[in-house]
């Protein structure tokens, strides 16, 4: 199939839209997150109506795209994948806006809002620690997929003296499945409460190789951790900056190491923000991809679940690819 030329008129639309200052920051600070237009507003200090129209251009141009969260709606960059005719002046455009430094004051406010979407999560994990397993239950519990990512686990070759990091081990019961092919682990949580519980299940099953860590992936980083494999069950909904947490866990995983990742394709059921400390409402395959893809990761195996309750899962595996061997 031939791919679609793009016309001078589309062209035209894409240039007029991306020459304005505000809206090459707006396309610039959505490089690796998506916002809600109160918060673009926060992070470039202007005015909702102004904000919302620049959205609009930059909308009815292609290079951004929207998605509905509960009540709120959030901006994110145009995925390549979108587009057609002009995918490479995408490619083009985005790498050219990634070179241009958000201004001192833009990127500090950037990072508080990012600061306040972690501070909602941690406050909502310490004060709901206790009911937690029984909310998210509503939506899946872990003998739902707990089998189907082992078995993905299973069909890895790790090197004999591999190590692994879970972020959000939740009561620990993936541990088990970690536990016999790993030399080492790391159990990761932002609650000091949801961490116990996990500690006591490994401390009941005498894993005696498994550390516990109070703190996040780049908590992992910060410690110059590296891994074989990396996984997060149920966790990245309920990460402030999906795209984000990729390239970190990237820069973590070994050559030759994969990422697991079970999580919850995209629905519409707004009960689970509140709920259940849900930040996004699931995630479509494609920015799965497309977001490993702009971390250096190769997509593997995928596998879906659908629920008797409407949700569906998905399993993905992400290869970190061996210097010098190409994927074919």
């Amino acid at each position: 199939m031939n791919t679609p030329e793009i016309t001078t008129d589309a062209l035209a639309v894409m240039l007029k839209a991306a020459g304005d200052s505000l809206r090459l920051g707006i396309l610039r600070a959505l490089k690796d997150n998506s916002f809600g237009v109160l918060e673009l507003c926060q992070i470039f200090a202007g005015k909702q109506s102004g904000v919302s129209h620049h959205l609009k251009v930059l909308s009815k141009a292609g290079l951004v795209a929207q998605r509905r969260e509960g009540n709120a709606i959030f901006y994110r960059r145009a995925l390549v994948a979108d587009q057609q005719a002009d995918a490479d002046l995408l490619v083009s455009l985005y790498a050219t806006i990634d070179q241009l430094p958000l201004t001192g004051d833009v990127q500090d406010r950037l990072n508080l809002v990012l600061s306040e979407r972690a501070e909602h999560a941690r406050e909502f994990f310490a004060n709901h620690a206790k009911e937690f397993p029984d909310h998210q239950d509503l939506i899946a519990h872990y003998p739902q997929y707990g089998e189907a990512i082992g078995d993905l686990l299973e069909s890895i070759h790790f090197p004999q003296l591999a190590q692994a990091v879970e972020i959000g081990p939740g009561q620990g019961e993936f541990l088990a499945r970690l536990a016999p092919r790993f030399e080492k682990i790391y159990a990761v949580d932002i609650s000091s409460e949801m961490l116990e519980q996990s500690r006591q299940f490994a401390l009941d099953n005498g894993y005696s190789h498994i550390e516990f860590i109070h703190g996040d992936i780049n908590t992992v980083l910060e410690k110059d951790l590296k891994c074989d494999c990396l996984v997060l069950n149920m966790v990245l909904h309920h990460v402030p900056t999906p795209a984000q947490l990729f390239k970190t866990a990237a820069k973590l995983i070994n050559p030759g190491g994969a990422l697991l990742i079970t999580d919850l394709c995209r629905h519409n059921q707004s009960w689970a923000r509140d709920n259940c400390g849900d930040f996004w409402l699931g995630f479509d395959t494609e920015e799965l991809t497309a977001w490993a893809q702009s971390a250096g990761l190769e997509d593997g195996d995928r596998l879906y679940l659908g629920l008797k309750n409407g949700f569906q899962i998905q399993l993905r595996r992400f290869d970190q690819p061996v210097i010098g061997i190409v994927k074919k």
